[in-house]
């Protein structure tokens, strides 16, 4: 097994949401867990996140301020998918509102550029994730 070179871990309010969130809908997942420990290391077709539970008594050992929702401000995270549209169904199906609707934009890439079909959905906790699917240049 492979180490990716950046394996974000984000901090949940409740893992057992979180994996039905990731796991169900996104597609992701558990390579390995620590229950115990309120984490979990999921993937989806070579992306990696760690889930890491915050403690109800006590702030995390890792934390740098108060932790509100919305989690992950400022930032999203781009994960590139084969096709958006089995995501879309599934988040459809349960009724999961999106971020950003469906769109497809053109982005220069150093001399040339990249077509990508895309749109942003929020976890529980609020992180941004947008699902990008490559789109044939015309």
């Amino acid at each position: 097994m492979r180490q990716p070179a950046l394996v974000p871990e984000l901090m949940v309010t409740d893992l057992r949401r979180s994996l039905a969130f990731w796991c169900g809908p996104c597609g992701f997942a558990v390579l390995y867990d620590r229950p115990e420990d309120g984490f979990a290391c999921i993937e989806r077709s070579g992306s990696r996140l760690m889930l890491d539970e915050l403690p109800k008594d006590r702030p995390h050992r890792w934390q740098v301020a108060e932790t509100k929702p919305p989690f992950g401000r400022h930032v999203n995270f781009e994960l590139a998918v084969e096709t958006v549209e089995p995501i879309l169904a599934a988040l459809a199906a349960i009724g999961w509102p999106l971020f950003m609707a469906p769109e497809v934009r053109r982005y220069r890439v150093g001399a040339g550029s990249v077509t990508v079909r895309q749109f942003l959905v929020q976890d529980p906790d609020g992180y941004l994730i947008r699902f990008s699917e490559a789109q044939d240049e015309a």
